[in-house]
């Protein structure tokens, strides 16, 4: 998938969801926006960042933040599809703990997961 929906030149907001950073909150995994690079957390993460953006920017194109994966995912179609390589970096900061952000994870955080 190319045009409007992603931007290969955006580079990704930060190393964290940038809502979790900002409330302090935390994430699970990590998306980033492929049209204007906004990390937002996933769908399994209490606040679910990324699909909202996805929403309220209508940028419905995201890919993986992870470290090893490079799957895209349309919210608009609720399907995988497929895109270029984008601006580095392709993944948050290998030394970043999963879940993270370090330091404002709950004990029980597996039990918050979606």
């Amino acid at each position: 998938m190319t045009g409007p929906a992603i931007d290969a030149t955006a580079p990704p907001s930060g190393p964290g969801c940038a809502d979790c950073e900002a409330t302090g909150s935390w994430w699970f995994h990590l998306r980033r926006c492929a049209r204007c690079g906004h990390v937002g957390c996933c769908d399994s993460s209490p606040n679910q960042h990324a699909r909202t953006h996805a929403a309220d920017a209508g940028h419905p194109v995201v890919r993986s933040f992870e470290p090893g994966e490079a799957w895209f995912w349309d919210f608009s179609a609720e399907r995988p599809v497929t895109g270029p390589e984008l601006t580095p970096p392709q993944h948050r900061p290998l030394d970043q703990p999963v879940p993270g952000p370090r330091g404002r994870v709950p004990a029980d955080w597996r039990s918050q997961l979606h």
